[in-house]
């Protein structure tokens, strides 16, 4: 009998490990926890994060989002579908902090300006890139680009009786200039909501995140926003230099305002070598 009372005791001594050490195991675990934001279609919605945003992901195609001109801290978002399905972001900046977002669609009320952690004074700090240009000479090679003879063949898309081509890539130090033609073919005027730069994967995954990076132009030539029926007009976009990753491709995107004319072309790595050096000579 004292065997077993023996037996039984360490028995369950042993349960009681295992009970713990599961416990403990579980506890290496933590949830992070979403934070629901509302957006429109119409009104653009700004965060400020605390640090540099470094890393953004968006888990449907129906949203759009950017970080504003200039800062490496200021992330705007904005509904590319009216009434899209709820869907969500995660960001994550240079302090190693993952912010994670539940996005519903309400064009009535949305929330427009929100601010992450303020330090405090209650005056969030702006962080500015670290790259430094000289403006005079991104608009001289600019109209160089505008100019210039060397013409990209083969890139164009039609759709709505509005022409949208890249006819045209230079390149002069860190920037890079696209030469972008609009040509609307229709008596109706074209009101342009956005013109956007995206480098995305070729092929995506049913049922997984899409993951996509926005290119900012850090100058623009001739930037209208409509073009008049039966006109055309050319841009030149300077890009910050890049290339396009493996199984990837440069996505260049046009939305008409109010409207449903959008047009998407597509620019693989291939085109990128035929870039024109510029110069002023």
């Amino acid at each position: 009998m004292k065997n077993f009372n023996l037996l039984m005791l360490g028995y369950l001594l042993f349960l009681s490990i295992c009970v713990f050490a599961q416990k403990r195991h579980s506890n290496n675990i933590s949830k992070i926890e979403s934070d629901s934001l509302l957006i429109a279609y119409s009104k653009t919605t700004n965060i400020v994060f605390p640090f540099a945003i470094k890393s953004v992901d968006k888990g449907s195609q129906d949203v759009l989002v950017q970080k504003a001109k200039g800062l490496e801290n200021i992330l705007q978002i904005k509904a590319a579908q009216k009434g899209f399905f709820q869907t969500n972001l995660t960001v994550i900046t240079a302090d190693g902090k993952l912010y994670s977002f539940v996005l519903n669609y309400n064009e009535e009320s949305p929330q427009l300006n929100l601010s992450l952690n303020k330090t405090k004074s209650g005056v969030q700090e702006v962080y500015f890139s670290n790259e430094v240009r000289n403006e005079q000479d991104v608009q001289e090679y600019s109209k160089l680009a505008f100019y210039g003879k060397n013409k990209l063949r083969g890139e164009k898309e039609s759709n709505y009786d509005i022409d949208f081509s890249l006819n045209g890539i230079f390149i002069r130090d860190e920037v890079m200039y696209y030469r972008i033609k609009i040509t609307n073919n229709s008596k109706i005027n074209y009101d342009i909501d956005e013109l956007r730069f995206f480098i995305r994967d070729t092929k995506k995954v049913k049922r997984t995140a899409s993951q996509e990076i926005e290119i900012t132009p850090i100058y623009i030539l001739n930037n209208v926003v409509k073009i008049e029926g039966e006109a055309e007009n050319t841009f030149v976009f300077a890009l910050p230099k890049f290339t396009i990753p493996e199984k990837k491709y440069l996505a260049i995107q046009l939305m008409e305002q109010n409207g449903g004319r959008h047009v998407e072309l597509h620019v693989k790595n291939t085109k990128l070598v035929q870039v024109t050096v510029l110069s002023k000579l």
